[in-house]
């Protein structure tokens, strides 16, 4: 039998259950993990030690009792150390690949599973770092990545963004803490040869979708001569790359009025100010209200928040899609373009593909499909970890 550490607890897996995590999936489920009276004793973010039920190991991984996902696995050996050394060496593997793909220092720089540190994103803005700690073992680590992070890139500035939702599945409290220097207000970002600025302390998620970047590429190479609709704009990402790609004009439409400063704002950084106007509403009923006015544009784009949550939501968040698809259909021009993503995880890529098609149907278009895709090669995916592709969209140009 494997030797193991005193370090860590052990923990083995109820008879039948370990098949998954052998197969190289980083997730152990409650139901599947056999619940001792000093295991349900381990507070919450613990490292143990895992093995299945006859004594072969499985790896090491926080524990929490109290998520549906009780075990998630740091590395295969049961006697690795999950300290600030492991915490660095994982770091500075992802620190490589990603100054492989970018020549400049604004993307994200851990994808939690899928760049071996189960429930940390960190989204890197030149010298400043932003954390999402969305675990109960990654939240007790706290310490330890923060030294990891000095290590590694000695940033200006560290800011925790926890407030994700994930945090409640984990028993985590919401919270935003600047850990390191000072904000502010907010800080530049460099996309595809375009300037933005990240709210790193009340804008969305992180500050910023680095997620999109591909996309926002692809489909700013449609867009000269064009007029263009950008729905649920964020901070400008789509319809500004659009107008320095030569759009005739564009319209950069969301329902928060600070997201549409900063988006102004980097519509002046990049000299396309006078072609990009904003527009504040909630996004269906306002496409609605263009169609009735007679508005189309050449490239219409639709990248809204998750309409899918959770499982339960899966069946009103698909007609939210269909509908999305059809109220922006509308608004294309003959020979146009339309774009639609969803980020939200528990939406299947083919159940978002049939929306897709019938909100189409629904507004009496002919369309072929020019790209179906996903995030950029910063948000990579744990091969076994399907939920970790989570981002899907659609390019389609309409007849």
């Amino acid at each position: 039998m494997t030797e193991i550490s005193a370090k860590y607890p052990r923990l083995t897996t109820v008879p039948g259950k370990h098949r998954r995590a052998e197969a190289g999936h980083p997730w152990i489920y409650a139901n599947e993990v056999a619940l001792d009276a000093a295991a349900k004793a381990l507070d919450p973010g613990t490292i143990v030690s895992v093995f299945e039920a006859g004594g072969r190991p499985l790896g090491v991984a926080s524990f929490n009792l109290h998520a549906l996902v009780t075990l998630r696995l740091f590395d295969r050996s049961p006697t690795q150390r999950v300290d600030r050394a492991f915490l660095a060496e994982r770091m500075t593997r992802a620190l490589e690949i990603r100054e492989k793909l970018f020549s400049e220092p604004y993307y994200r720089l851990i994808h939690a599973e899928a760049d071996g540190l189960p429930g940390l994103i960190v989204d890197r803005y030149g010298s400043a770092l932003v954390c999402q700690l969305n675990t109960a073992g990654m939240a007790a680590l706290e310490r330890e990545l923060l030294a990891a992070l000095e290590m590694v890139l000695s940033p200006d500035i560290v800011v925790f963004r926890n407030d994700s939702p994930a945090r409640a599945l984990e028993g985590l409290e919401s919270e935003i803490r600047v850990l390191k220097g000072r904000l502010d207000g907010a800080l530049p970002v460099r996309e595809n040869g375009c300037d933005f600025l990240a709210d790193l302390s009340d804008g969305q998620k992180t500050g910023w979708f680095f997620d999109q970047r591909p996309n926002r590429a692809m489909v700013a190479r449609l867009a000269h001569g064009a007029r263009v609709l950008d729905a649920y704009t964020f901070s400008g990402g789509f319809g500004i790359q659009a107008a320095v790609a030569g759009a005739e004009s564009v319209t950069l439409l969301d329902r928060s009025e600070g997201s549409l400063a900063l988006a102004a704002r980097a519509a002046a950084l990049n000299g396309v100010g006078a072609r990009c106007r904003t527009l504040r509403g909630e996004v269906f009923e306002t496409l609605e209200r263009l169609h009735a006015e007679g508005e189309r544009y050449d490239v219409v784009i639709l990248d809204p928040p998750a309409f899918v949550k959770s499982k339960k939501d899966l069946a009103a968040g698909s007609r939210g899609y269909r509908k999305m698809v059809r109220l922006g259909a509308a608004l294309v021009s003959r020979g146009g373009f339309l774009f639609a993503a969803s980020c939200s995880h528990n939406m299947p890529v083919d159940l978002f593909a049939e929306a897709v098609s019938q909100g189409l149907r629904d507004a009496h278009r002919g369309a072929r499909v020019l790209y179906s895709g996903g995030a950029g090669p910063d948000h990579p995916v744990h091969p076994a970890l399907p939920e970790s592709a989570y981002l899907k969209c659609q390019l389609l140009a309409l007849d």
